[in-house]
C-alpha cells in the first residue's frame, strides 16, 4: 500500500475490498461528520437505511470543525466503519450526507446532500474564506457558505424545512435555488411523534405529580445564555433559581449546546455547575436526552438557540435570558420570536416571573408555523430523495424515524445543604418548602407562625453543615451492605450527629425509615412519589412542636409541599436486638 494512504481502512471499501468483504456489492453512503452537534442530525435519518442490504454506511470526518471532541465516542457508538478523509474523497460512492458545511466538501466526486442541523438556517457565523468581511453571512443561507470557489453549489440536495427558507434562499443565493428541497423536520418530527411519553419523560427526570420542570437552555458562543460576552447572567442565575425555588415545587435540569461541552470539556462544565448541580440542577444528555427533556419542561429558560426555538413550536412556555438579535438573519422567523418573547428580569424575583409566565402563557404563533412545513412527513421525503440520489428503488414498507428512548431514571441529587420551612396547619398537617443551598442567611422564623431547620445530606461536601443539620438523610438500598439495614445506620447516624434530632434513610421513592432522638425506628410510607426526605422534614417538625408520634398513628400525617398533598402512613418498627 502506498504510504500515502496510512490508516485507509481495506474492508468494506479500499483497493482490494473485493477480496475481504462479504457483501462487496452494497453501495457506499457516506455520513460526513463536522462535529457532534451536527452528528445528532444525521443519526436521525440513519434508520431510513435500515434493513436494506443494498446500502453499505460510512463515516468521515473533513476535520474543518472547531469542535472535534467527542467525535471518537459518538463514532464507536454508531459503530459504522469509519473512513478517512483524504480516502473518502476516492470512494466509489453515490451519497454523502452531511448536516453542516465547512471543510473540503466541494472536492467530493458524488451527490451530495446537505441537513440543517437546527431550526433551518438562522445564525450569522463567518467563513474561513472572508472571516472579516463586514457583518457575518448567515450560515447555510448564503453564497459564502453555499457555493463553492468555482461559484457552483457545494450541495447536490439542500434540505430545507418550510418554504421560507425558500425564499430566503432566493433572495441570498440564487444560484443555489435548484438545489432545493422541501423535506420537513427530522429532528422536530421525533419529538412529535413522543408527545405522548412527556409523563414517562418527567418521570425519569424525578419530576413528581405537582412540580414544575424549568429548563434552562442555551446555545454556544459568547453571546448565549451560557456566555460570558453580554450581561453574562448564569453565574447569578444559577444559584438563584435553587435558593429561590422551593425544592419540592420546582425541578431544574440544564441542555447545553454540544459545542459548550465538547468545546470547553464535559468535565470542565461538571466542574463550572459544580455547586448548581449539588442544590438538584440535572445535566441533560445534549446527544441522547435533551428532546425527552423538552417535551417535560414546564417552562423553558433560554436564548435564541433551536431548542428554544423547539420550546416554543410545541407551546412550552419561554423566558428569554439572552436575545442577541445581531446574532440572527433578521429575516428569519427566530428573529421575530426573540423580539417578541418574554425576556427573564435578571433583577427580579424569580418565581413570581415563573408563576406568571406559566399561568399567563399564551404561544406565539411563529414557531409552530414555521419550524416545519410537513409535520410527521420528513421521513417519507427523505427517503425519497436518498434512494433517487443513490438510483436505487425505495425499500417496501414505510419511511419510519427512531422513536425516543426513554431516559435512565435521573431523580435530583441534592447534597447541598436544605434550608426546610415549616407551618402546622391542623390535625395532623405540616406544609413544607424547602430551599437548596440558600445563599442568605435564614431567619429565626420564616413568615408566619413556621419555624425552621436545617436538613443536610451526609454526602454534603461541607462536614460543619452535618454538625448543625437538625435532621441527617441519605438515600439508598435498604439491603446495601456499606450502611447496613436502615436500622444499623439511622442509629450510627445520630450517634455520630448529636445535635441531630432525626435520621432518615430514603429507600424508594415512596419511602424512607427514620430514627428519633429517642430511639425510636419509624417507616414512613405513602403511595405518591416525591422526595420522601421531606416526609421527614415534616415529622421532625410536628415532633419539634411537642406533639407526639401516637398523635399521627390513626390517620397518618398529612404532607402539602406547593400544590401537591401527601398523605404519609407512619408505623413503628420493631428492632431484633442482635
Amino acid at each position: 500500500m502506498d504510504t500515502g494512504r496510512d490508516g485507509w481502512i481495506r474492508v468494506p471499501v479500499g483497493d482490494d475490498a473485493a477480496r475481504w468483504a462479504t457483501r462487496a456489492d452494497s453501495r457506499p453512503v457516506l455520513l460526513v461528520v463536522h462535529n457532534v452537534t451536527a452528528a445528532t442530525r444525521l443519526l436521525d435519518v440513519l434508520p431510513l437505511f435500515h434493513d436494506d442490504l443494498r446500502v453499505q454506511l460510512l463515516a468521515t470526518t473533513p476535520g474543518s470543525s472547531a469542535f472535534r471532541a467527542g467525535l471518537a465516542e459518538l463514532f464507536a457508538k454508531v459503530d459504522v466503519p469509519v473512513v478517512p478523509w483524504e480516502q473518502a474523497l476516492h470512494l466509489p460512492a453515490k451519497l454523502a450526507i452531511s448536516a453542516s458545511f465547512g471543510g473540503q466538501l466541494a472536492t467530493l466526486s458524488y451527490q451530495l446532500t446537505i441537513l440543517s442541523h437546527g431550526v433551518g438556517y438562522t445564525k450569522r457565523l463567518a467563513t474561513r474564506r472572508e472571516p472579516g468581511a463586514g457583518s457575518a453571512p448567515v450560515f447555510g443561507l448564503s453564497r459564502e457558505w453555499l457555493l463553492g470557489e468555482d461559484g457552483a453549489p457545494v450541495a447536490d440536495a439542500l434540505v430545507l424545512s418550510h418554504p421560507e427558507q425558500l425564499e430566503r434562499l432566493r433572495a441570498a443565493c440564487p444560484e443555489a435555488v435548484h438545489t432545493a428541497v422541501l423535506a420537513g423536520d427530522p429532528c422536530f418530527d421525533r419529538v412529535l411523534a413522543a408527545r405522548g411519553n412527556r409523563e414517562r419523560y418527567r418521570r425519569a427526570l424525578g419530576t413528581h405529580p405537582g412540580q414544575r420542570l424549568v429548563l434552562l437552555n442555551s446555545t454556544w458562543h459568547t453571546e448565549s445564555l451560557f456566555g460570558d460576552g453580554g450581561d453574562d447572567l448564569l453565574p447569578a442565575l444559577l444559584p438563584r433559581l435553587t435558593s429561590e425555588l422551593p425544592a419540592d415545587e420546582y425541578r431544574v435540569a440544564a441542555v447545553l449546546h454540544p459545542n459548550i461541552w465538547y468545546g470547553h470539556g464535559p468535565g470542565q462544565i461538571r466542574a463550572w455547575l459544580d455547586r448548581a448541580r449539588r442544590a438538584g440542577l440535572t445535566l441533560v444528555d445534549p446527544l441522547d436526552g435533551w428532546r425527552q427533556a423538552l417535551l417535560a419542561a414546564d417552562a423553558v429558560i433560554g436564548d435564541h438557540g433551536s431548542v428554544t426555538y423547539y420550546a416554543a413550536a410545541l407551546g412550552t412556555p419561554v423566558l428569554l435570558g439572552a436575545a442577541p438579535l445581531a446574532a440572527l438573519d433578521p429575516d428569519a422567523p427566530i428573529s421575530d420570536f426573540v423580539r417578541e418573547a418574554p425576556r427573564l428580569n435578571a433583577t427580579a424575583p424569580l418565581r413570581p416571573q415563573l408563576d406568571a409566565l406559566i399561568s399567563e402563557h399564551q404561544p406565539l404563533p411563529g414557531p409552530a408555523e414555521f419550524t416545519t412545513s410537513h409535520p410527521g412527513g420528513s421521513a417519507a421525503r427523505l427517503r425519497r430523495l436518498f434512494y433517487g440520489q443513490l438510483g436505487l428503488p425505495e425499500p417496501d414498507g414505510p419511511a419510519l424515524l427512531e422513536p425516543l428512548p426513554l431516559p435512565p431514571y435521573e431523580p435530583p441529587s441534592r447534597t447541598a445543604p436544605l434550608r426546610v420551612l415549616t407551618w402546622l396547619r391542623g390535625s395532623g398537617e405540616v406544609t413544607v418548602e424547602r430551599y437548596a443551598d440558600p445563599r442568605s442567611e435564614p431567619s429565626s422564623h420564616p413568615p408566619g407562625d413556621g419555624e425552621v431547620h436545617l436538613a443536610v445530606h451526609e454526602d454534603t461536601r461541607d462536614p460543619a453543615q452535618l454538625a448543625i443539620a437538625d435532621v441527617v438523610f441519605r438515600e439508598g438500598s435498604a439491603t446495601d451492605p456499606r450502611f447496613g439495614p436502615p436500622a444499623r445506620w439511622t442509629a450510627e447516624t445520630l450517634l455520630r450527629h448529636p445535635h441531630s434530632a432525626l435520621a432518615a434513610y430514603v429507600t424508594s421513592p415512596s419511602a424512607c425509615t427514620v430514627r428519633t432522638r429517642d430511639s425510636r425506628l419509624l417507616h414512613l410510607t405513602t403511595e405518591s412519589t416525591a422526595d420522601p426526605s421531606v416526609y421527614a422534614s415534616a415529622l421532625h417538625a410536628w415532633l419539634a412542636a411537642g406533639k407526639s408520634v401516637e398523635e399521627l398513628m390513626p390517620e397518618g400525617l398529612t404532607v402539602r409541599t406547593g400544590a401537591a398533598v401527601h398523605s404519609v402512613q407512619i408505623t413503628s418498627v420493631r428492632v431484633t436486638p442482635a
